[in-house]
């Protein structure tokens, strides 16, 4: 083999297994615990955990409202913009659809009965650290929704 066609070949797979890496790192992927005091919403306490799943994510999220009420759902969506069904009692509405903006950044519209409910915009830190996700619609109760959550990543 020449050192010519050896260099090829050995590019080829570093831009490979780059690709391959990068593709693979969703910066929204982990456990997130929320900050209620950096937060602007009716949440007292609140954790997400979101894997790796395919071309989207799984999550799974718990939030205590301040008047008590638990709520609890999960979801599994992938980032294009389509309707996928939601588990559980999610404030927010019975189906999701995420769509990435940037590789930091997640929009994600929640309906109800076919309905738009809420639109969120979830954004990653550049470190990884933190995020925070911005809320504007109605609730399951018709209360209007203008919030923002900050998260912690655990």
């Amino acid at each position: 083999m020449t050192f010519k066609r050896f260099l090829g070949i050995a590019v080829l797979v570093c831009v490979a297994c780059t690709t391959a890496l990068t593709q693979g790192t969703d910066p929204l992927v982990g456990t997130w615990k929320l900050n209620p005091e950096k937060s602007k919403g009716p949440y007292k306490s609140g954790t997400s955990v979101f894997e790796a799943d395919a071309d989207g994510v799984k999550g799974t999220v718990d939030l205590a409202a301040a008047d008590g009420t638990a709520y609890h759902w999960t979801f599994a969506a992938k980032y294009d913009g389509k309707d996928n069904p939601v588990t559980g009692n999610n404030p927010f509405g019975d189906t999701i659809a995420l769509t990435r903006v940037n590789p930091n950044t997640v929009k994600i519209r929640a309906k109800r009965g076919g309905k738009e409910t809420v639109t969120q915009t979830i954004v990653v830190a550049a470190d990884g650290k933190t995020r925070t996700t911005t809320s504007k619609g109605k609730d399951d109760k018709g209360k209007p929704i203008n919030g923002m959550s900050f998260y912690e990543k655990q």
